[in-house]
């Protein structure tokens, strides 16, 4: 029901984004959309692109007078640290004679592949001996793009009450205890927003940028743990017939595709598998006064993390997203020119140095648009009004 597609280079003129589905008639909101732009370039560890770029969006295509009109909406951000690379932008020959010594640099500079990175396979893939072809699509930078669409997807939700929170409970060997108390999804942003690493515990957090901090002066990168929690779906999304309905395996494969992302649990995840069925299923019980959301019904606790037999039953959704460190380092990792063949190092670029305090943010967005998808499957995507007419309608009938 609702696709959407993300264009442009790290360094290119502008980042492009096209998400089609929405219903007409939904209000989108400039202003809500560059607020989670500027979530996502909040974080410490973050590097020197943070400071040139003021993510902002501009709205081309699909929305007229505020509303959508029910076809594709499209979405520019500029880069404004595209001045800065317009002449290493351009199509350089490694191997002309007539190069200034800064392109010779470039130019072989180029050809070394980074460890962890793109670069290699997406070098040999499409037969390109100039890397940066590779590593300016492959750039993290895509995912303001993702970030701007899963704006205009949680607009929708919120609509019907839908929350989304996140925070990040593990950098490097610093960790939030499993057992520490999440409150409410409002609370969690109220909190973690003051937070430079996201993080609900000041002291915890404290120490996770004291490891930042650390990594930074070894000239290292580290890796981190976020989890999303989104409140307020109704029960009934997803389905089990094809394995491609399956809400766990949409969110899971949707969460994979951000990069660095190495691992997602979803609910108890992985420690359900060292503990009894007797412990780990969520047992149930009727309010006949309950929250019509969850048709009456209600857990007390929530191992699945929302989500039995691929559907939501009504709980909270809880994902947790593990990303390795990044790979981009600011010293050099041994690897081979790909022109010709020779040792060397890798280059050192601008870089990050941790990015789960991102990732907490980025993963709210695209939660967004897979749960959008699979709320309008539900409910109808022509216009809004049939949506909240469906919508209002199965919370009213009796199960």
């Amino acid at each position: 029901m609702l696709t959407y597609l993300t264009s442009g280079e790290s360094h290119g003129p502008q980042l492009t984004a096209i998400i089609d589905g929405l219903p007409a008639g939904l209000p989108i909101y400039v202003v809500a959309i560059n607020h989670q732009l500027a979530r996502r370039q909040k974080g410490y560890g973050r590097g020197g692109r943070m400071r040139i770029e003021q993510d902002q969006v501009e709205l081309v295509a699909g929305v007229r007078a505020g509303l959508t009109m029910g076809g594709p909406v499209t979405v520019v951000i500029r880069n404004r640290d595209w001045a800065n690379w317009t002449g290493i932008m351009d199509p350089i020959n490694p191997i002309a004679d007539n190069l200034s010594p800064k392109e010779q640099k470039l130019a072989y500079d180029t050809r070394r592949a980074r460890p962890g990175h793109a670069d290699l396979v997406g070098g040999i893939k499409w037969h390109h001996h100039d890397l940066r072809n590779v590593l300016e699509r492959a750039s993290a930078r895509e995912t303001a793009a993702r970030v701007a669409v899963g704006a205009v997807a949680r607009q929708l939700l919120e609509k019907f009450d839908v929350q989304f929170a996140s925070h990040v409970v593990r950098i490097g060997q610093i960790i939030l205890p499993a057992d520490f108390p999440r409150p409410d999804p409002d609370t969690i942003t109220r909190v973690t927003e003051d937070s430079e690493v996201r993080c609900l515990d000041t002291e915890i957090g404290q120490n996770m940028i004291e490891a930042i901090r650390q990594a930074m002066k070894d000239k290292d990168s580290l890796g981190g743990v976020a989890e999303i929690i989104v409140r307020g779906l109704p029960v009934g999304l997803g389905g089990f017939s094809q394995w491609y309905h399956r809400l766990d395996g949409r969110l899971a494969g949707a969460m994979m595709a951000i990069h660095s992302v190495k691992g997602v649990e979803i609910g108890l995840g992985f420690e359900a598998a060292r503990t009894r069925g007797s412990q780990v299923h969520d047992q149930i019980f009727f309010d006949p006064y309950g929250d019509p959301v969850k048709k009456k019904f209600h857990r007390e606790t929530n191992n699945a993390g929302g989500l039995e037999g691929g559907i939501t039953n009504g709980e909270d959704i809880i994902i947790r997203v593990a990303a390795k460190p990044i790979s981009t380092l600011n010293r050099s990792l041994k690897t081979v020119d790909v022109l010709t063949k020779e040792p060397g190092e890798a280059i050192v670029e601008r870089s990050d140095c941790c990015i789960a305090p991102p990732l907490a943010v980025i993963g709210e967005a695209v939660a967004a648009l897979v749960l959008a998808d699979a709320f309008l499957e539900k409910f109808g995507a022509d216009n809004l009004a049939e949506t909240e007419r469906n919508y209002h309608s199965f919370l009213a009938a009796e199960y």
